[in-house]
């Protein structure tokens, strides 16, 4: 199964994987690929957490303003009340 890269404009495959994580291994030793792992995992979890926040505010900003687009609507039909 190949992972599309879409903005690199090719598709990594297993093998592909298999040499980036080797030269990883080389570049960082054994001792360091943990720590990296954890400090990814971390650098996602915190990315996506940014990412709920930022849509759930987005919502509630789209919902107020098609709350006050109705209650705009409402007050041109029925009149101003006195």
């Amino acid at each position: 199964m190949t992972m599309p890269m879409g903005f690199l404009g090719m598709n990594i495959g297993p093998t592909e994987l298999l040499v980036v994580l080797a030269i990883v291994l080389v570049l960082f030793g054994g001792k360091k690929l943990p720590d990296l792992a954890r400090s990814l995992g971390r650098s996602l979890g915190e990315f996506k957490k940014g990412k709920d926040e930022g849509e759930k505010l987005a919502n509630e900003k789209v919902k107020d303003i098609i709350d006050d687009i109705k209650k705009e609507e409402l007050n041109k039909v029925e009149g101003p009340k006195v």
